[in-house]
């Protein structure tokens, strides 16, 4: 009963609310002190309550970098809520925390092994603090163009190669909803002593409901870091980092995220992240029961539509990875023979309908607790439209063939580590036609969609097969991210 009373509070939004409240002479930060200046077009749009909120750091509302008071007070409630030893927020989002993690974790020369389709945070993280990737190719559904986790079993391999590695990193689960075998992971990992940090963004609902996967820290993992605002009810940007164990320095993740967070944390953004825990932790289970109920709807009812199917973890495949989030929906439209991302075209701009994601074969959806029964209705009534309205075309524009050539591409051109992602940032660099770039040191990250796995990081070799690569994903459709021309015309690489 005590749990549940202190969890009712919400002490950093009602002391925002109260400083909000208060009258007095202004003399501080914002300049548009507590929206007296704000523009009139935004009081238009937003309304004046909201930007009256919009304090700094006053006495009564504490200090994201040395809490003592209510920030203090809102994280041990949301360690308590998220079954954590000690939380922090994070008003940078997950990429703040994945990089704080790794400067934890990792100095300048040290190894860790991770994911080659990780956030380009994690990337940011290696530049950051000089650490050297060990890169494990996560397991690939060539037929479905859907990547999966990594396994145990690749993971001890990695280890037995490198018992020297500082830490393991793992995204848990995938922006498919696919969920590795994270306990047995989190077991290998610590025969070696070290931590194990979860890119878990996308799973901070996990941990609210015994119908979903089980969440990171339930897993053992040691570093849990978790985007609040993608799947529960925080505003966008208002993440967490939750610890445990004796493995992780307490003390370097809060050196670390001062070095990646804003001295400016906005406070309607950590309040949000305080009313969010509140509402889990007070009626998660409910909340996401009636989530559960819509996705199973909307599961079912898509997978009755012709030529349409929604993933599931294939049964041969149960060994490899424990579950797929049923809350995340991805629909294969290979059948349409139109690809994902003009399926996804029809459903914005037709039918009024937004996806998650688009690949080449499939369209990810995400169903959370601020979903209604009308939206998954007009979800389901969208495709039974698109399957009407798609072009007839004689062949499969994207096929099996295709998908394994991409993905044999791939894990043949990944792994070229030449000097470290930290030197390559900071080396001379310079910009060259795209097929003048070959057997040359790349200078930046190029991550092209599908299937969400960089190709290319800095300090990696550029080979023809990674040349090849990415055109054939232009060819098809594909889009890519991270490198400064996204036509593909140039590249930067180390001069």
């Amino acid at each position: 009963m005590t749990n549940h009373v202190s969890q009712a509070q919400t002490p950093l939004l009602t002391a925002l609310w109260k400083c909000a409240q208060e009258s007095h002479a202004p003399f501080y930060t914002p300049g548009h002190k507590r929206g007296v200046g704000i523009s009139p077009h935004l009081i238009n749009v937003f309304g004046k309550s909201v930007f009256g909120a919009d304090l700094p750091e006053l006495t009564e509302l504490d200090n994201l970098f040395a809490p003592q008071g209510v920030i203090n007070e809102a994280q041990q409630l949301a360690a308590q809520a998220f079954g954590a030893a000690r939380t922090w927020f994070l008003v940078n989002g997950s990429t703040c925390g994945i990089e704080a993690a790794i400067l934890a974790t990792c100095g300048a020369g040290d190894k860790i092994i991770l994911p080659r389709n990780v956030h380009s945070s994690a990337i940011a993280g290696l530049i950051l603090s000089g650490a050297i990737p060990v890169f494990i190719n996560p397991e690939y559904d060539i037929i479905l163009d859907i990547v999966h986790s990594i396994t145990p079993h690749s993971v001890a391999l990695a280890l037995d190669q490198h018992p020297d590695a500082k830490a393991v990193l793992m995204v848990y689960p995938t922006y498919h909803g696919i969920c590795g075998d994270v306990v047995s992971i989190a077991n290998l990992v610590h025969e070696y002593n070290i931590p194990l940090i979860l890119d878990e963004a996308h799973g901070a609902h996990f941990a609210f409901h015994p119908e979903l996967p089980i969440s990171g820290l339930a897993a053992g993992a040691d570093i849990c870091v978790q985007s609040i605002h993608k799947t529960l009810g925080a505003m966008t940007q208002a993440s967490m980092l939750h610890v445990q164990g004796n493995r992780v320095n307490y003390d370097r993740i809060s050196k670390a995220l001062q070095l990646v967070q804003s001295t400016s944390p906005s406070y309607i953004l950590m309040a949000s992240l305080d009313a969010a825990r509140a509402q889990m932790a007070l009626h998660g289970k409910q909340l996401i029961s009636q989530t559960l109920h819509l996705a199973h709807t909307a599961r079912k009812a898509i997978n009755k539509i012709p030529r349409l199917s929604v993933y599931d973890i294939p049964h041969h495949q149960g060994g490899k990875f424990k579950r797929v989030d049923p809350t995340r929906l991805t629909i294969n439209i290979s059948q349409l023979r139109i690809t994902g991302f003009e399926a996804d075209e029809i459903l914005e701009t037709q039918l009024g309908v937004r996806s998650e994601l688009a690949s080449l074969l499939n369209l990810t959806f995400i169903i959370s607790i601020g979903n209604t029964k009308e939206d998954i209705d007009k979800l389901i009534q969208a495709f039974k439209a698109l399957i009407v309205m798609a072009p007839v075309k004689s062949e499969d524009k994207i096929n099996a063939n295709t998908t394994k050539y991409l993905w044999d591409n791939l894990t043949t051109a990944s792994n070229l580590l030449h000097i470290s992602p930290r030197d390559a940032y900071f080396a001379a660099t310079e910009t060259l036609p795209f097929e003048q770039t070959y057997s040359r040191i790349s200078a930046e990250i190029v991550c092209p969609y599908p299937p969400g796995i960089p190709v290319l990081m800095p300090g990696e070799i550029i080979t023809k097969e990674t040349l090849k690569y990415l055109r054939e994903v232009k060819t098809l459709g594909g889009f890519l991210t991270g490198c400064a021309d996204s036509t593909l015309k140039t590249l930067k690489v180390v001069a």
